[in-house]
């Protein structure tokens, strides 16, 4: 795999290497050994997928807090998302900073989202499938999140909000959900 550290530090883009051969190509997606090398959290305890029936579904933003933060690791399976995360740790030069990159089941790329990190997601096609594993088990009691649009993070999406839940929208902007 290809570990390539974006600009909020601890968040990774990562790609598999293809092996190819006349029957296509075989490429490895998490390796305990090698999240450990770059020393990202290889601990999986829950994998979930979400699938989004229409272009324009957006979830999020979404973090867990202590005790149950957890890191992630997000794939496209099918169709393609704009994926967008925050740093939530106050501690860090790139503090409530953002970063968005796409990821789609053309590209397989993979990204990685350390604790503390706030994610949501938009899809920009049609039936889109996202694979997460986790870190932590999902805690409701735990579960936080922020408006997508607060000005305060100057979230820019690529194209209109078509489809969102309830929750979602109505979430706090971030100043007052801290």
């Amino acid at each position: 795999m290809i570990f390539e550290e974006t600009r909020l530090r601890g968040a990774y883009i990562i790609e598999a290497e293809p092996h190819k051969d006349r029957r296509g190509f075989f490429a490895r997606t998490w390796c305990q050994q090698e999240f450990e090398e770059h020393g990202l959290n290889p601990r999986l305890v829950q994998c979930s997928i979400s699938f989004n029936l229409k272009k324009g579904t957006l979830r999020g933003m979404h973090y867990q807090e202590a005790p149950h933060e957890e890191a992630k690791l997000v794939r496209c399976t099918m169709g393609a998302i704009c994926d967008v995360i925050v740093d939530l740790r106050p501690d860090s030069p790139t503090f409530k900073e953002h970063l968005a990159v796409t990821l789609s089941a053309e590209n397989r790329k993979m990204l990685y989202i350390p604790k503390k990190f706030a994610h949501g997601f938009i899809t920009l096609e049609d039936d889109t499938e996202v694979f997460y594993q986790m870190s932590e088990f999902y805690s409701q009691e735990s579960a936080r999140g922020f408006r997508w649009n607060d000005p305060f993070f100057g979230i820019r999406l690529p194209l209109e909000v078509a489809v969102i839940s309830e929750r979602d929208r109505d979430y706090p902007d971030f100043r007052r959900a801290t």
